[in-house]
């Protein structure tokens, strides 16, 4: 079949869930065709990048017939009706596999959908499958012994990312209008700055996560979680937030607001291509009549080391119990089994780091200390972005080859230091954040910045997104 073009000459696979949804309901295509089309492009480049871990493509094609029937009767009016998207594999889907990327999971499927899931499909939303994680999604890159490695579309022997890199890499290389993730550590923002799309964090139990595994039981860290898009547009990343978030945000001034964007002050290390890209992302926002700060926000030093003691309270207890599945857990002799000869179900990424956890677990005393800490920042970081935008970047640098990264944040020598600040910032205060592609570095890669505010100002943050969305680099799919 070919690709299918509409009559304004545009590929659908470039088009945004937004622009997908006009075409259905204006019957320039079908739901039928849109599925089709979004179908036969992911069986020709999911060869080469292993995104897409388990399909629907026949209950997709069940469900555009039905709505195509709903639409020539009028009786379809969904917001995103006909529209063919992906999720996680962390998300339920009834009738679907919830794997976590484990192997003794495989037949574990869900018998009712998350309530993301639920909210999206009443929109009329066709779920074309569900995309690759690391184990519990514990880690920003994506690779488990289930699915194997997601690539990166760009270059295939570069990372993806995490834990949504499944998603992220899909969605650069045009498989789905948009797509859904979730994030505690960039596990979106990580995603959509490697991959070259767009990805929204939502902030502190602002979208439901019932119906996502593993739950996220400890209070310090899902205030950290947030569920939210990745596509190719801010103003679709605006509208599954309307849909999924348990508010829609507030109308806001944006002249009220000022723009805060260490470079002088950035403290942290930065590539040369990294630094020219918020160089770029300053001069527009200036020419919008906007000043930009160049500020150090409260708690930009501390925010790192809190986020891991947070990601640590239980010593990795919680996540080990499920991925060793009743056996004895052992992660430091499986991680050791598994980098000797491969022999373990256990990915290494998983289960180093899980040892690791254990090894920052915090005392009582500590996590009491922790309470006080998030208490007073919730306090200050709320005040000092009531009325401002801060933008950083989200990593050092672009896309790094397979495993590079993992090894940056979870080295015995305590890099994360350096290089998880930017993102550890918003899931530490719980703040939403919009990840927006803005250039590319020497090699072609995509290189993304954050837009990060306080919960309600989302609108301020959607409104800063389109500015650069327009102004700069923006989503491009790869042409795999």
């Amino acid at each position: 079949m070919a690709i299918q073009t509409l009559k304004s000459n545009v590929n659908l696979l470039d088009m945004d869930a937004t622009s997908v949804a006009r075409a259905i309901q204006n019957r320039e295509i079908t739901a039928l065709e849109a599925v089709n089309t979004y179908i036969d492009h992911i069986e020709r480049v999911n060869k080469k990048i292993n995104a897409l871990v388990q399909a629907r493509f026949e209950e997709a094609r069940k469900e555009a017939r039905f709505i195509d029937e709903k639409i020539k009767k009028g009786e379809m009016t969904g917001r995103l009706a006909g529209v063919p998207i992906t999720i996680k594999d962390s998300f339920d889907i009834k009738g679907m596999a919830t794997t976590g990327g484990l192997i003794h999971r495989k037949n574990h499927i869900a018998n009712q959908d998350a309530e993301v899931v639920a909210k999206l499909k009443k929109e009329g939303a066709i779920f074309l499958g569900k995309t690759n994680t690391p184990i519990l999604c514990f880690c920003q890159e994506t690779d488990n012994k289930l699915y194997g490695r997601t690539n990166n579309p760009w270059d295939l022997s570069k990372t993806a990312g995490g834990s949504s890199g499944g998603e992220g890499s899909l969605i650069g290389a045009g498989g789905a209008a948009v797509g859904i993730g979730s994030d505690i550590g960039g596990s979106i923002r990580f995603p959509s700055h490697f991959n070259g799309v767009i990805g929204f964090k939502s902030g502190n139990r602002q979208v439901s996560q019932v119906g996502s595994f593993p739950y996220v039981e400890i209070p310090q860290q899902e205030r950290m979680l947030g569920i939210g898009a990745i596509g190719k547009s801010v103003r679709d990343a605006e509208l599954i937030n309307d849909i999924i978030a348990n508010e829609r945000p507030k109308d806001v001034d944006l002249c009220k607001f000022k723009v805060i964007l260490p470079l002088n002050k950035i403290h942290f290390p930065i590539t040369q291509p990294v630094l020219h890209a918020l160089k770029k992302v300053k001069s527009t926002i200036e020419k919008h009549n906007m000043p930009v700060f160049d500020e150090t926000p409260p708690y930009y030093h501390s925010s790192a080391l809190l986020w891991q003691l947070i990601m640590s309270i239980d010593g990795g207890e919680g996540g080990a119990k499920i991925a060793f599945g009743g056996k004895p857990i052992r992660p430091f002799m499986e991680f050791l089994k598994e980098r000797v000869g491969k022999h373990s179900e256990l990915h290494y990424f998983f289960t180093w780091a899980t040892f690791g956890a254990n090894l920052f677990r915090p005392s009582p005393k500590k996590i009491h200390e922790i309470n006080d800490s998030l208490e007073k920042g919730d306090q200050e970081v709320g005040e000092y972005l009531k009325n401002a935008i801060l933008i950083l970047p989200v990593y050092h640098t672009a896309a790094l080859p397979h495993g590079q990264v993992y090894w940056e944040l979870f080295s015995i020598f305590k890099t994360f230091k350096k290089y998880i600040p930017f993102v550890a910032y918003a899931n530490t205060w719980g703040l939403p954040s919009l990840t927006v592609p803005v250039a590319d570095d020497d090699n072609g890669l995509p290189i993304g910045v954050q837009i990060i505010s306080s919960i309600g100002n989302e609108k301020a943050i959607f409104q800063v997104g389109e500015w650069l969305e327009k102004n700069l680099r923006g989503y491009r799919r790869v042409p795999l």
